[in-house]
């Protein structure tokens, strides 16, 4: 969805005339502009400091390439570009239709002829690109722009000649997870046969709603695209054998896209023809939206070097989704009077319209984020879990396991970057100070030097002062964890031997839990940890806290096998240690609740345990999933299946309240609730439910692609991560 300019976005870029942004990422923005002659465009442009980068600027080359390669029956027109400005740009036609994965969410699974027809025209659009020796390496849902004269591929930013790897690094993964090929998930080749692969792979999508290997953390999804079985119950059994050939592991023993549209379509018929009515009346609508876009821009911020856009009266930035959505070309006029369309729908999520004298909101409404900051690196950055946004000082800094990025919590733009390989399990906000791990690059002998512990400025990325420096380590190896910080103690799992390149664990390195003193930089204790087995990719510890002269970890003591223990603050000794049968561990990162009495675990019930000895002190009585709780003032805040939100006296297990006709049916327990001051949040479906404290009912809804959601008190924010976006909500 459209937002107005910024103040400090330009006026034109070559012939065009900027109308709107679309989208903004950790690589550029993407505007809506015109011609002089009225000719509507989508427009991608490159941050300025990064557009320095030589590498960069022969990807945004490559990119332009590709997109001219596939041709505009295929692709969004390339109408311009100029790569060699000194900021590059490139204008598309401006597509009208929805992303494959917007279509499916909003209508559910295509029928079988649509699949059909749709596997047909991308295996001549992929034919179209491999004919040139192009590959396309990132083909997924929100990749196909779904028009009603065929389906468009878009998201050139990865693709490169067949056999040209001097833009990807050896042994290193890129693309998409969930739509890798095999041989793409272990950084080897990826020709034709692999975007076969993933075509196979997003038409299973298209049939039933999710890809052939589930979903999950990236980790878990490249293993079992390198070794497990595609699901393919839900597919039309017709497709079966169809898609099964196109995804097996061999990529010689794949049928070209020649061969797969042969078995997939015998041609007949217009596009339009295959689709069902309901995505042909959205697509309709979408080519109306786009006569409504007149220009709009912001003005400057009263004060402050940082501020860019207010928040209490700027648009939201557009989804991932969104921003694809509106990625190709109309010749369009504007309509006179309009263009605060995309406006007033936000006032509500501001306090504005249709709410009450406090603030609440009198009706519940699927609002959109204040803004999006998409992930576009296209390498895998984060292997071992989510992406953690960390909220400080007005800036939230983002650590990629490559660069870290300070993004602005007002507009969601990229402020800087810098390359200093933290992963988000490194980075940590304590007691008004932002925490780092200091590692080191891949040398030829896989020996590096000591890691150790720093704080950084939020502003920059740069150091402030290194504090601590831990003997007998290998800063090389990128499974160290800055577990939890106090105003005195620094918590960490630091690992030694050799890095062999794949960036997993091995059985031949060590690794040990380690408390050191942040004013003296002494080591205070550590502790030996298993170890793991070759081509792990499993971290240690999937949160800690200190609470009293307690430890708390949840420490996986093997792979998928979670146990709570608990040392003394002072020896490290283990005063009690527990198992945790939990289905999913990877939704214990976001935090454990505990108070000086307790520790408080969801799972198939809720339970209190005595934080002095592990015994239960109270559990719920009904087997119900739970979500990880949160913890405040004595009240113990749990999402439950079936439920919704619910609060429970911490002491006594008492149930104080439970959400009011709230829709509970989907409510998700794969996170803990963000508690604000008058409002919690939780994933429910698609949307984030805000659910009013006082009066126990929903009061907003968001529409939200995010999976795990963090609290960023500073800028009184609701931070949403996936695999690709950052997306931002109100905090109240």
């Amino acid at each position: 969805m459209p937002t107005p300019l910024t103040h400090d976005d330009p006026v034109a870029l070559g012939p065009y005339r900027l109308i709107a942004r679309l989208g903004s990422g950790g690589m550029g923005t993407v505007y809506v502009a015109r011609s002089a002659g009225g000719r509507t465009v989508a427009l991608k442009t490159m941050h300025a400091a990064i557009a320095n980068d030589p590498a960069a600027r022969t990807r945004f080359r490559l990119e332009v390439d590709a997109a001219r390669v596939i041709g505009e029956q295929f692709g969004a027109r390339v109408m311009d570009a100029d790569p060699l400005a000194e900021t590059p740009w490139l204008a598309t036609e401006y597509v009208l239709g929805p992303p494959l994965d917007a279509a499916v969410e909003a209508g559910g699974p295509l029928p079988e002829q649509s699949v059909r027809a749709l596997g047909a025209a991308l295996c001549s659009a992929l034919g179209q690109l491999h004919r040139s020796d192009v590959v396309h390496r990132d083909l997924k849902p929100s990749n196909i722009l779904l028009t009603a004269y065929g389906p468009k591929v878009i998201d050139f930013g990865i693709a490169r000649a067949i056999g040209d790897d001097r833009l990807t690094r050896a042994g290193a993964a890129v693309g998409t997870p969930a739509f890798m090929s095999p041989e793409q998930a272990t950084g080897q080749e990826h020709d034709a046969a692999g975007d076969v692969f993933a075509l196979a792979g997003v038409l299973v999508y298209a049939a039933t709603g999710r890809g052939p290997f589930g979903h999950g953390q990236a980790a878990d999804l490249l293993y079992r695209v390198r070794y497990a079985e595609p699901d393919l119950n839900g597919v039309p059994a017709a497709l079966v054998p169809v898609l099964a050939q196109c995804l097996v592991k061999e990529p010689g023993a794949r049928p070209t896209t020649g061969q797969l549209a042969a078995q997939l379509h015998d041609g007949r018929g217009e596009f339009a023809d295959h689709l069902p009515i309901e995505l042909l009346a959205d697509i309709g609508r979408r080519a109306a939206d786009v006569w409504r876009l007149v220009p709009q821009r912001l003005p400057a911020p009263a004060a402050g070097p940082e501020a860019a856009v207010d928040t209490t009266a700027t648009g939201g930035r557009p989804s991932r989704r969104g921003f694809l959505a509106l990625a190709g070309v109309l010749a369009a006029g504007a309509v006179a009077g309009g263009g605060a369309w995309w406006w007033q729908e936000r006032a509500a999520a501001r306090g504005g319209e249709g709410t009450t004298g406090q603030g609440s909101a009198r009706r519940t409404r699927n609002l959109d984020p204040l803004w999006s900051y998409q992930f576009d690196s296209p390498m895998l950055t984060d292997v071992f879990g989510m992406v953690v946004p960390q909220g400080i000082g007005g800036m939230i800094v983002v650590p990629m396991g490559g660069y870290t990025h300070g993004v602005s919590p007002k507009s969601g733009a990229s402020k800087w970057q810098v390359y200093s390989q933290e992963s988000g399990w490194q980075m940590i906000v304590a007691g008004g100070r932002l925490y780092g791990l200091t590692l080191g690059s891949v040398t030829d002998d896989g020996f590096g030097s000591a890691v150790s512990l720093r704080t950084v400025d939020p502003h920059n990325g740069k150091t402030v002062k290194t504090l601590v420096r831990l003997a007998d380590t290998n800063d090389e190896l990128s499974t160290h964890q800055l577990l939890y910080v106090t105003d005195r103690v620094a918590y960490v799992v630091v690992g030694n031997g050799k890095e062999d390149g794949t960036g997993y664990m091995m059985a031949r390195q060590t690794f040990t839990l380690r408390a050191a003193d942040l004013r003296t930089g002494k080591q205070l204790w550590s502790k030996a940890l298993p170890a793991r087995p070759d081509d792990s990719k499993r971290l240690h510890v999937l949160a800690a806290r200190a609470v009293g002269r307690r430890l708390v970890t949840l420490q996986e003591v093997q792979e998928w096998t979670v146990h709570i223990v608990v040392r003394d603050t002072s020896t490290g000794a283990v005063v009690w240690d527990r198992p945790y049968d939990i289905d999913d561990p990877d939704i214990l990162r976001g935090g454990i609740a505990a108070d000086g009495d307790h520790v408080y675990l969801g799972g198939r019930r809720l339970r209190a345990l005595r934080l002095s000895d592990g015994a239960v002190a109270w559990q719920t009585t009904t087997d119900r999933a739970y979500s990880p709780p949160a913890l405040r003032a004595g009240v113990v805040y749990a999402v439950g299946a079936g439920t919704g939100l619910t609060a429970f006296d911490a002491a006594s297990g008492r149930v104080l309240w439970t959400e009011k006709g709230g829709a509970a049916d989907e409510a998700s327990t794969a996170w803990q609730p963000v508690l604000g001051t008058e409002y919690a949040y939780y994933k429910n479906a698609a949307l984030l439910h805000v659910v009013s404290l006082s009066d126990r009912t929903t009061a907003l809804t968001y529409r939200t692609s995010g999976k795990q959601f963090r609290a960023d008190t500073d800028s009184k924010l609701v931070l949403g991560v996936n695999s690709t976006d950052l997306t931002a909500y109100p905090l109240k």
